[in-house]
């Protein structure tokens, strides 16, 4: 059997304890899996301690692979393995090791012995692919976890919080929860269906919404909401949209209100729809609201936790750019055709868009959660909006792909209806002002260096 090596190596700022009780931590699995990869965790024991094990199911075009690993080897602070009971692999061992510097800090290492399933065929026909993906892999892991770690350094990790989160599997929720776990802060999941450990069930449709059990919750994060470009806007879309924003914002507001101990914030997600199609004017917090569907919308959805206001409840809202994620969003969709070669500018590609990395979207709620200065409205978006002309080109270098084949306006038009103006056709040049005057961080303020991370391009 054929054995290869992989060696990733890394220097941190952290101590080599506070990187591996990041990696033991729940949330620290889900933080590392890249996001243009499709693999989901099926189960997970408790930490990395001996014989807790990982189930992985990953999706290759039609094939599903079951992946389970076991903890060997621990050392608290210092290492542990994650070895190959059954998965894609003939051997598969995974040692992460983390080692004091004299210097300060610590060498994160990932050490990684394998040999691939087919013998010597399987060895030649395989080789430089997994290389290649351990390496796009372990570069993006390292990246997440200095970063993650640098952000726990510049908030503190010794007053850490109790957070209830509202859309916690969405798009962004995915991201933010395990990011705070990691951080060591407490998440309980508010979720419409049948709750599992760890989660609250609340009904934004009913009439009441009973949130007792979040007494002495410190923070709640609402992200809940309508999945704006789902389907064709009708009539009855656009209700459900709003209802889903503005009536589950004002219930939750009210039960928070209600709470004998009330949370001392609340995140309420917003967007920079509020601003409406404003050509190349540069918008920030101060700027008035716009007109349209989703300006309209954003003004009665930030009303919406007035009730949280009058309570003495410090209430943010962040309002969202474009949040680039292969796993969802603008960005998903636009990779099909991109990739194949077929993407190109829509409209005149004259219009801004104001987008965000998801990892800075996530870092931006932590960031508001910590800072009390932040009260009000907070664009979420990256300091260099772009037009849709630039990120059309960006996208494309990235992926090494042409972008000759433009969208014309009229065809949008006809394929999404009045969507087509609000998403894609209208031009909201945003700054993140607030963020930027309260010491904000980005890990990726371009977007050349956003969408490398988050696709894994060098």
């Amino acid at each position: 059997m054929k054995t290869e090596t992989f060696i990733q190596r890394t220097p941190l700022a952290a101590t080599a304890a506070e990187v591996f009780g990041w990696h033991e931590r729940p949330g620290g699995l889900d933080r590392l899996i890249p996001p243009w990869e499709d693999v989901c965790v099926v189960s997970r024991g408790q930490g990395v301690g001996n014989g807790a094990r990982v189930e992985l199911l990953q999706r290759l075009g039609p094939l599903r692979l079951r992946w389970v690993a076991e903890h060997r080897g621990c050392q608290t602070g210092r290492e542990f393995r994650d070895v190959q009971v059954s998965g894609p692999f003939a051997y598969w061992e995974h040692t992460h090791r983390f080692e004091p510097r004299d210097e300060g800090g610590s060498l994160l290492e990932d050490r990684i012995e394998y040999a691939l399933p087919g013998g010597w065929v399987g060895h030649f026909l395989g080789k430089r692919l997994v290389a290649g993906k351990l390496r796009r892999m372990f570069r993006y892991r390292h990246d997440v976890t200095r970063d993650d770690l640098a952000a726990v350094s510049r908030y503190g990790e010794s007053n850490t919080m109790q957070i209830a989160v509202t859309g916690s599997h969405g798009l962004l929720g995915s991201t933010l929860v395990p990011m705070l776990s990691t951080a060591g802060h407490q998440v309980t999941r508010l979720v419409r269906g049948q709750p599992a450990a760890g989660e609250v069930r609340w009904d934004p449709d009913g009439e009441t919404t009973d949130l007792a059990p979040l007494e002495g919750v410190q923070a709640v994060v609402h992200l809940a909401g309508e999945n704006i470009a789902a389907a064709r806007w009708t009539a009855a879309t656009k209700q459900r949209i709003r209802d889903s924003r503005v009536q589950g914002t004002r219930r939750l507001s009210e039960a928070l209100a209600e709470l004998a101990t009330r949370p001392q914030v609340l995140i309420s997600a917003s967007a920079i729809g509020y601003y409406g199609d404003r050509g190349e004017e540069l918008l920030d917090e101060q700027s008035p609201a716009g007109s349209g569907f989703l300006a309209d919308l954003a003004e009665l959805w930030e009303a919406a936790a007035q009730p949280a206001r009058d309570a003495g409840i410090r209430t943010v809202h962040l309002r969202f750019g474009v949040i680039l994620s292969p796993r969802g969003g603008a960005l998903a969709k636009m990779l099909t055709p991109f990739k194949l070669g077929a993407g190109g500018r829509i409209g005149n590609g004259k219009q801004y868009w104001s987008w965000i990395s998801i990892d800075d979207a996530a870092t931006a709620i932590q960031h508001a959660l910590r800072t009390e200065s932040l009260s009000g409205p907070v664009n979420a978006v990256a300091p260099h909006p772009v037009t849709n002309r630039e990120f059309t080109r960006v996208l494309g270098e990235v992926l090494r792909r042409p972008t000759l084949f433009p969208m014309p306006a009229l065809a949008a038009r006809l394929a999404l209806g009045e969507m087509a103006n609000a998403l894609l056709l209208s031009s909201t040049r945003v700054v993140p002002r607030a963020l930027l005057d309260s010491g904000f961080h980005f890990r990726h303020p371009t977007l050349p260096e956003a969408l490398r991370h988050v696709l894994g391009r060098s």
